[in-house]
Order: C-alpha cells, then structure tokens, then sequence
C-alpha cells in the first residue's frame, strides 16, 4: 500500500513523504527540523520510520531542516556529488549523519526503489526522484525545473502518482513589481521553474501515459495561485477529453493541512 503525502510544498519551504506500511523517505527537509517531525506526527508518522532523506538540490527553501533532522535522527542522506559538495561548502553535512552520491540504478530502503533523474534547474546538480513501491505502484517528485526534457518525461511517465511543479503565472510574474528584472528572466528560463501552462501540458501526457493522481506543487506564493494553477491544468486536460474522476485524480500540494493519499 503506497502512501505519499506532501508536507510542505512552496517557495518557503519543501518537504514530501513516501512510504509503506514498514517505513518511509523524505524528499528535501527545506523547513525546521521541528516542524517537519511535528507535521509528521499529524498525518500519524513516526520519525523514526523514516529511513532515508533525499535532497533534490542545495537551495535553502529544500535543505534548511536537513542537518538538524538527519543529525538528531540519524538518517541517511543521499543526493547527487554536486549538490553534496554545495551542501558541503554550505555546512549541513556535519558529520553526525552518512551522506551518499545516490547511484544512477537507484537505492533500496524500507522496501522501496528510490532512482534519480537530472532535472534542468540553476543549481549545482540537481534531481528528481521516481520511487517504485512493493505494490508495483511508482511515484514521481518532479519540481524545480525550467523545462521537461526528455530524461524527465521519460523518467516520470506511466508513473501513478506525480508531484509536479506548477510555479507561477507567465503574466502574475511578468507584471509583478517587486522582482527584478533579473529574477524574473530566471525564472522564466530553461534552468528555473515551471509555468502553469508548462504543467498543464505536461500533465495531459502524463494522464495519456497512465497517470491517475497528480499533485501540483512549489507554487510561488507571489506570483501564482492555488485556484489559477489548478484551472490551468482542470481546462487543459478537459480540453483534452480527460475527466476528473474517472481518468485522474488532481489537488494542489499546499493549500491547505497535509493530506495523505494511500492507494
């Protein structure tokens, strides 16, 4: 029975479980080590049932709580050799807890198949993860990218269950006049987030290759809104002739208390 349930999924912080009836995985602790335990504890999770932390890259909004809550637990981390390094430079790897390059075949823990794939993103080296359960059901945690590649759609695709990021509105960002015109040309590139519009594209293929749960995550608090990503993405696959109900499954990661799904 697969489990999945996203803690924390925003620019302010990160943070999502995957597990079984035997244990579970972190991917990203990017709030405090007491929050993430605490909201654990909510959806019924034990801390100490969590047998691996996976970073999908070194920005502070997917590592803040990561020294914390794997020293204090001991919990394994595992990450690519970049973003390992920037970690490094950066202090989280203390010593109190075992940090590993996640091989590109993948790592066995708590029962699960956890196997990374490189997302287009301005960090060191970032990640995604596809995790495949006991039951046979896989999952997908893809979020922090400018663009789908192909190593993306073909890592994600057929998978039951997607976290998939749905960042921002092109015109909320465009029009907004707070960030910089630097900020915005980041984001907006090949290496920073993806639209809403992006998202709902994406999900109409994943949906086509077998997809019934999509969770759409790291909304940008300022330049996005959970109501706005949803009917992008609701429209598209309408438009498509895919129902909700009966052909998938879809909420926004964030808006409100954390929801587990099991299935």
């Amino acid at each position: 029975m697969a489990r999945f349930c996203s803690l924390f999924s925003s620019s302010s912080g990160n943070c999502t479980y995957v597990g079984q009836p035997e244990g579970g995985i972190l991917i990203d602790v990017g709030v405090s080590a007491k929050r993430t335990a605490e909201t654990l504890d909510c959806i019924g999770v034990d801390i100490n049932s969590v047998g691996a932390i996976f970073v999908t890259h070194e920005h502070s909004d997917h590592v803040s709580g990561v020294r914390v809550l794997a020293g204090k637990h001991k919990i394994p981390v595992y990450s690519s050799a970049g973003t390992l390094e920037a970690m490094a430079d950066s202090g989280i790897l203390s010593g109190k807890f075992p940090a590993e390059v996640i091989a590109q075949q993948g790592v066995e823990v708590n029962g699960m198949y956890i196997r990374p794939f490189h997302t287009p993103h301005d960090s060191r080296e970032s990640l995604g993860y596809t995790i495949e359960m006991a039951d046979g059901n896989r999952i997908a945690i893809a979020t922090d990218m400018g663009c789908i590649t192909d190593e993306v759609m073909n890592s994600i695709a057929c998978s039951n269950l997607v976290l998939l990021e749905s960042n921002h509105d092109v015109r909320m960002l465009q029009n907004n006049p707070v960030y910089p015109y630097m900020l915005k040309r980041r984001i907006l590139s090949d290496k920073g987030h993806l639209s809403n519009e992006v998202c709902a594209k994406t999900a109409r293929a994943l949906v086509e290759s077998g997809t019934t749960r999509l969770i759409l995550g790291h909304l940008s608090k300022e330049n996005n809104m959970p109501e706005l990503a949803y009917q992008t993405t609701a429209a598209a696959l309408s438009q498509s002739g895919m129902q909700e109900g009966s052909d998938y499954i879809m909420r926004v990661a964030g808006a409100g208390n954390p929801k587990m799904t099991v299935f």
